[in-house]
């Protein structure tokens, strides 16, 4: 007994149920043969009405309920978002299960977007329930999980598809007993004492200033705001009158010389934010909200992070709308009833070869601060390609590896953007930068539905979709592509101007070691 209740105190225990939780609630496998199961017997509705009425409500509920959601769910303290998110994917299922009609699914799409917006809960809830030094651990456990859960579940949707071993309805009821289980496991799931915006742990109110509970992230203790001024001016004092001597003596633009010096200065500053933040009142919803505006406009302030949130959202819009709508264009190039559909082996493909993708870029030596975005313009070419060949080939196989080669890649690049993304960045404001991208995203994904898909816009078939969406990739390739040979251009020139002036390069050098 000593032993268990030990263990309910290390941080082996809530990520191991965040763990269940996250793999019992994906897998689901049914998912890759939605379409086939709406355009069938058992509901018999036409593509059109799929694509162009029921689908697109998914997308205006998940932007309806994003920021709401995103602001209960640090309120509330993360657990009870996510019982209610297992709650919603039942409420789902189920209605998908026993429900027809236009109306009625476009319901089920409006729960569905409900539960896609508690995934932040899912993604925040480890910040403080497990120790800073555990994070990168627990953070991979939890996204292993979820792989698993899709690819586990992609494999047995196709698997009892193809061989015939139960009807699309008895997938569903599996799914509901998978829901009921992780829902379960989500109610024993610790609740956190604390949250990344409405209730920091404060250090003034009498608490020792030791004692940090076992479950949550430690943080920095700040100085005292006169040592914090003393140090600010002193600090400020030494790095301008080092930028005077070096205005002086270097010529060139960006001198390198006073950047430990700078770090410490932003270092003092963001002591500087902590005290503030915890001399604030525990929960005040106009002071976090003040709060958050700040470090918004601070986090985007940054020219390079501007650009590659940029790229997140402008491709995870297109990225949406290509996984959301592509089962349409299979049922078009091949339709279910004349042929044995594999949507859920490529599914499980997808997801393993994306993973690939995204683990290797970790043992990449590449400069991504300097190849990063002209990576991202051939890369979303290649992106492009792939769903004009999807379009044009007429062929179900080229259909399925040109969708393999365009998931691949947009988990490397978005892997790659977040790791640009988080470098320099604390945790709740990556939180933040997170949650104004997923935004962006479905803002951009919302006027592209809007306009191309809905019926009460242009409503056009899958295939002019699809070369539209091909088009829009192309379109980022040559924006990222020109900047990023634009970045490597202006960086090579700054390397020649300090090869023609050795000396300065020198006493930089000399400087920093």
């Amino acid at each position: 007994m000593k032993t268990m209740k030990q263990w309910m105190k290390d941080w082996r225990y809530p990520t191991s149920l965040l763990c269940i939780y996250g793999f019992f609630s994906t897998v689901k496998p049914l998912e890759p043969f939605l379409i086939p199961y709406l355009a069938g017997p058992d509901k018999n509705l036409t593509i059109e009405q799929v694509t162009n009425q029921i689908f697109p409500v998914w997308t205006y509920s998940y932007l309806a309920v994003l920021v709401p959601v995103f602001l209960l769910t640090d309120w509330l303290r993360y657990k009870p978002v996510v019982v209610f998110q297992c709650t919603a994917l039942f409420v789902t299922t189920a209605m998908l299960l026993w429900l027809k009609g236009v109306p009625e699914m476009q319901a089920v799409q409006f729960t569905y977007g409900l539960v896609t917006s508690c995934d932040i809960a899912y993604f925040t809830y480890i910040y403080s329930m497990v120790e800073l030094k555990h994070y990168l651990k627990a953070t991979s456990y939890c996204r292993t999980a979820q792989l698993l859960g899709y690819t586990v579940g992609s494999v047995l949707g196709q698997v009892l598809v193809s061989f015939e071993l139960l009807s699309y309805k008895s997938i569903l009821v599996i799914t509901l007993v998978l829901t009921s289980i992780a829902w379960i496991t989500s109610i024993f799931l610790p609740l956190p004492k604390t949250s990344m915006f409405f209730h920091q742990r404060r250090r003034d109110g009498g608490e020792d200033e030791d004692e940090v509970h076992e479950g949550s992230v430690g943080t920095v203790r700040p100085l005292e705001p006169e040592a914090l001024e003393t140090a600010k001016g002193s600090l400020t004092k030494d790095v301008t009158q080092n930028n005077e001597q070096s205005s002086l003596e270097n010529p060139l633009d960006d001198v390198k010389v006073n950047e430990s010096a700078e770090k410490q200065q932003k270092n003092l500053e963001g002591s500087s934010d902590n005290n503030s933040t915890i001399n604030s009142q525990r929960g005040g919803c106009g002071d976090v909200l003040l709060r958050l505006w700040k470090d918004f406009l601070q986090c985007f302030s940054s020219r390079t992070l501007l650009y590659w949130s940029a790229w997140w959202a402008l491709a995870t819009c297109g990225y949406n709308q290509t996984v959301n709508y592509v089962q349409a264009l299979w049922e078009h190039v091949e339709p279910s009833n004349n042929f044995t559909v594999y949507n859920g082996g490529v599914e499980a493909i997808s997801n393993l070869f994306g993973a690939a993708a995204a683990y290797g870029v970790g043992f990449s030596s590449a400069d991504w601060s300097r190849w990063g975005e002209m990576a991202l313009g051939v890369f979303s070419a290649l992106e492009g390609g792939a769903l004009f060949a999807m379009v044009f080939s007429a062929n179900i196989w080229v259909c399925y590896c040109g969708y393999i080669l365009f998931k691949s890649l947009y988990m490397l690049l978005i892997t790659i953007a977040m790791f640009q993304i988080a470098a320099g960045l604390n945790m709740e404001r990556y939180a933040l930068v997170f949650g104004a991208n997923t935004f962006c995203a479905l803002v951009f994904q919302t006027i592209l539905t809007s306009v191309v898909v809905d019926s009460r816009g242009l409503g056009l078939d899958v295939v002019t979709q699809f070369i539209i969406y091909g088009t829009y990739f192309s379109i980022i390739a040559v924006v990222f592509f020109a900047r990023g040979l634009y970045t490597s251009l202006r960086q090579k020139s700054k390397k020649k101007k300090q090869r023609a002036n050795p000396e300065v390069d020198a006493q930089i050098k000399g400087t920093k070691l």
